[in-house]
């Protein structure tokens, strides 16, 4: 089939998915009130690839049919730049605030397939399995959201790389028919909005026969018997565009996942009771770098939205003649160029990997998404900065047509911007750093890819750390000055 229309995506999306958000069982998640902006959100991205003018950016064709560039399987440099110009049209859409668009994961998919010769060392038909979902999501377009993390009831098992079984998502129990499993994960972004879960492991197993149960892969839909979604509060609260510009188009509700006794047929798993290839599964098969790869691309998107906010509201007020003001709107523009810089860097250097795919270079898109988690808070601090008590002064829409319309024309104007455009622009400044919806892109930006210790110590440990050594070590010993590093 290929590439799939907005109302065919909505239309499998009214199954009988068991999602719950505050106390009660949502019948239908295309009409509930706090899900359904959302879902029309992504239905209308999804239409997009039937868009002419865009269509040879973000699809590729193969054997007469579309597909999402996004499962290109990239065999050029040029593929690599094909890839990122359509993750970063995708983000554009959203400014970078529906971050967890459906190409994220079809990168993932794409990974491992291309690489399943990794999972044919468990067994064979593991790594069959993957190629044929691959073809399955990429035919049918599926939406796909995934889980990680396993809950923890205790820091200092998981310090030890322990498992609570009271909590933890855990094989129960083996038959023909396949693998059993029962207990939670988190999170899954986009979980009531997508049509399949996969289920991957990210945290480091220890390989001993306790951490046998928890190592696994697999994928399923999401309406499987058994697969229970709890969401957050919604922060989409039904106000208009005007209002809630960014909340009420972008809410991708997260969710936690709860598996009851859940049968996972043979043909769905992908690694199974073996945690050092679980561990190893994201680096070897490179599908962390070609996440990494959409991921920057957003990012950039995202950075080039704050920069263009910045300049409007000191435009509208007549700041941008300040040379304070200019100080700090730099700074954010030297985060959007730095984003920029680490991609083009990554994308130009691509260079064919084990698998034979093409790989953007790794280390400016980890330096990428190792410092962004400190960037975003510092483009938000900044927009706060600059805003201060507008981003409070931000009557709602129905107050221009009210008994005192009057007095928000008069007062509420700026040197710039008449009334209601300045309304609307502080309004959008205010859903970016000070609503809950904004809170929430924060949180979500600092811990995207997960604790930012652990981030810069597997970045420490990947750097080609003897290579500068090396000339430190040249210049102690130049002109025969000493005998250079010893070490012990």
């Amino acid at each position: 089939m290929g590439i799939r229309a907005g109302a065919d995506y909505l239309e499998g999306l009214k199954d009988d998915r068991e999602v719950w958000i505050g106390g009660e069982r949502v019948k239908d998640v295309t009409t509930h009130p706090g899900l359904c902006r959302g879902a029309r959100t992504l239905a209308s991205f999804l239409d997009k690839q039937f868009d002419p003018g865009l269509q040879d950016r973000i699809t590729y064709e193969e054997n007469g049919e579309r597909f999402a560039m996004s499962f290109l399987m990239p065999k050029s440099k040029e593929d690599i730049q094909r890839r990122g110009a359509a993750f970063y049209e995708w983000a554009t859409w959203s400014n970078g605030m529906f971050g967890r668009t459906p190409d994220y994961k079809n990168a993932s998919v794409m990974a491992f397939a291309g690489a399943s010769d990794f999972l044919a060392s468990d067994k064979p038909e593991f790594a069959q399995n993957m190629r044929r979902y691959y073809d399955e999501v990429r035919q049918g377009d599926k939406v796909l959201t995934h889980t990680l993390v396993n809950p923890q009831i205790s820091y200092r098992l998981a310090q030890e790389g322990k498992f609570s079984p009271k909590v933890a998502l855990q094989v129960v129990k083996e038959t023909d028919a396949g693998i059993i499993v029962n207990g939670a994960r988190l999170l899954a972004t986009l979980g009531p909005h997508a049509d399949e879960i996969e289920v991957f492991p990210s945290t480091l197993l220890k390989a001993n026969e306790e951490n046998l149960p928890f190592a696994f892969a697999f994928a399923m839909p999401i309406n499987t018997p058994g697969i229970r979604l709890i969401c957050r509060d919604t922060y989409d609260e039904g106000k208009p565009h005007f209002d809630a510009p960014l909340s009420s188009r972008f809410e991708e509700m997260d969710s936690v996942v709860v598996f009851e006794q859940v049968l996972v047929p043979w043909e769905r798993v992908f690694m199974y009771r073996d945690p050092l290839l679980c561990n190893r599964a994201f680096a070897e098969t490179n599908a962390v770098v070609h996440m990494m790869h959409q991921v920057a691309c957003g990012k950039l998107a995202k950075a080039e939205f704050i920069v263009g906010l910045l300049c409007a509201m000191a435009r509208a007020t007549g700041k941008d003649n300040d040379m304070t003001v200019k100080g700090q709107i730099a700074e954010a523009m030297w985060i959007a160029e730095s984003i920029r810089a680490f991609l083009y860097s990554a994308e130009h250097k691509a260079h064919e990997d084990q698998w034979g795919l093409y790989i953007p270079e790794r280390r400016p898109l980890d330096t990428s998404r190792n410092l962004f988690p400190k960037m975003y808070p510092r483009l938000i601090e900044i927009v706060q900065m600059l805003g201060s008590s507008s981003l409070m002064a931000t009557p709602c829409e129905v107050d221009f047509s009210s008994a005192i319309a009057g007095d928000v024309e008069q007062y509420f104007q700026v040197a710039n911007l008449a009334s209601q455009d300045r309304v609307a622009l502080f309004r959008l400044a205010q859903d970016v750093a000070v609503s809950g919806f904004g809170s929430r892109q924060s949180l979500y930006e600092r811990f995207f890819f997960g604790p930012p210790n652990l981030m810069a110590a597997v970045y420490f440990d990947l750097y080609n750390r003897d290579e500068m050594i090396e000339r430190v070590d040249e210049l102690l010993k130049r002109d025969g000055a000493s005998h250079g590093l010893q070490w012990l």
